[in-house]
């Protein structure tokens, strides 16, 4: 395999920091002149191509090359790039995202004869486009398709254009679980994801989102923690309130006992007569059957909380003596997540995205003490929604994620102080 390259001359004479680790291996693959190490680091990362929003917004099923004219190769090039060299999202152009054994199929006779990585970069490399050249492409996609993925979760950061301190770290910090467990660039806030239209059916799919007002909706309820079970809050608010009363830990069965007479005695309040700018409103009692069958159910989610929190302790997500205040933390790394997701599928501005990660940042400083604090009531939440007590891949992937953030000399969770 050969390409083409031709540094410029400010390259040779300042010091270039690559903005990840791929373009790190490109870089030393291409100083090495080792174009087949250079390739095989291609097919192991997504590749991203500009196209017009207006024409994906129409055909969102297609994507077309747009050739540009190149001076050194001296003929039209398509420029991909890697995820570290892409620019902030703006309006448009919007980026598709494709393996190197993708191009290598789709490539038609009318595209262009050359691919441009990262052109006008000291990893750049330009390689034709021939049936010949493009079957080597497919043998490097094959070889790495047959070496399986690389590991979930692992911890991917840039080192040059993402924040790694400050008040916006933190709040990108608040999503790193989900981040580490899809092993996305923690701190990129100018966020790219999948590509333009991956991420726009990634929130229709999951979110039910379409339209920049269904994703304000969203950030909104969950930066105001409104997305979170009102009955998980109730229920860690009664023993919350016992902790503070009796200082110290929690017997199950008192914790039984309380929610249960809160729950009646808030059924009698809502029945009483109560004034209001209309007048006197008289509430619809609830039948005992309906509180009974309140009670029955806190009775059964207090168990399932002690039951997580006791495998939280064995695996090392809880100290002895601890336990969860509040899951609302849930609500908090998805809103901080959410707010580059919707910047990905461009319905917000990078402005925008990064004044809600602050505001989750903040938030999650207000009502948390720690890391570890936050992190075991964020799997808390993703537990009681998605896991139902299987202990299975909802909850094994955050444990691998949350033992990494806390133990990876490199993340987030060991450089940040929490407050």
């Amino acid at each position: 395999m050969t390409a083409q390259s031709q540094p410029r001359a400010e390259w040779q004479s300042s010091a270039w920091q690559p903005p990840s680790a791929i373009e790190q291996e490109l870089y030393d693959a291409k100083t090495r002149g080792d174009w087949a190490r250079y390739v095989t680091a291609l097919a192991h990362t997504p590749l991203f191509v500009a196209d017009s929003r207006e024409r994906v917004d129409a055909h969102p099923d297609t994507v077309v090359f747009t050739p540009y004219r190149d001076p050194r190769t001296r003929t039209d090039c398509l420029a991909v790039y890697t995820e570290g060299m892409l620019p902030a999202p703006a309006e448009d152009p919007v980026f598709h995202s494709g393996s190197l054994g993708w191009y290598a199929r789709v490539w038609g006779p009318k595209d262009p004869p050359w691919l441009a990585v990262n052109p006008g970069s000291p990893c750049e490399a330009y390689f034709p486009t021939t049936p010949g050249h493009r079957a080597v492409w497919q043998q490097h996609a094959d070889r790495a398709a047959a070496t399986g993925a690389p590991p979930h979760p692992r911890l991917r950061a840039l080192i040059v254009g993402g924040p790694l301190r400050g008040p916006v770290a933190h709040g990108l910090a608040c999503g790193a679980l989900l981040s580490v467990n899809n092993a996305e660039l923690w701190n990129a806030m100018a966020y790219h994801g999948g590509g333009y239209t991956a991420e726009r059916d990634r929130l229709s799919e999951w979110w039910g989102i379409t339209s920049r007002a269904d994703w304000q909706r969203t950030l909104e309820l969950l930066l105001r923690a409104e997305m979170t079970s009102p009955v998980w809050e109730f229920t860690l608010g009664i023993r919350r309130s016992l902790a503070l009363d009796f200082a110290g830990a929690v017997d199950v069965d008192h914790w039984r006992q309380v929610a249960e007479r809160a729950l009646w005695h808030n059924a009698a309040e809502a029945a009483e007569p109560r004034i209001t700018p209309d007048g006197v409103t008289v509430a619809q009692p609830r039948s005992d059957a309906e509180v009974r069958s309140q009670v029955a159910g806190v009775r059964r989610l207090i168990g399932r909380i002690t039951r997580y929190e006791a495998r939280f302790r064995a695996d090392g997500l809880l100290a002895d003596g601890r336990f969860v205040r509040s899951v609302e933390a849930w609500d908090y790394g998805r809103a901080s997540c959410m707010a580059r997701w919707g910047l990905g599928a461009r319905y917000c501005t990078l402005s925008e995205a990064e004044q809600a990660v602050l505001r989750a940042g903040r938030l999650s400083q207000a009502n948390y003490r720690s890391w570890a604090d936050f992190s075991a009531a964020y799997i808390l939440g993703r537990c009681l929604h998605f896991d139902e007590e299987e202990f299975g891949d909802w909850y094994e992937e955050m444990v691998a994620a949350h033992r990494l953030l806390m133990s990876d000399p490199g993340s987030p969770w060991r450089n940040l102080p929490w407050k």
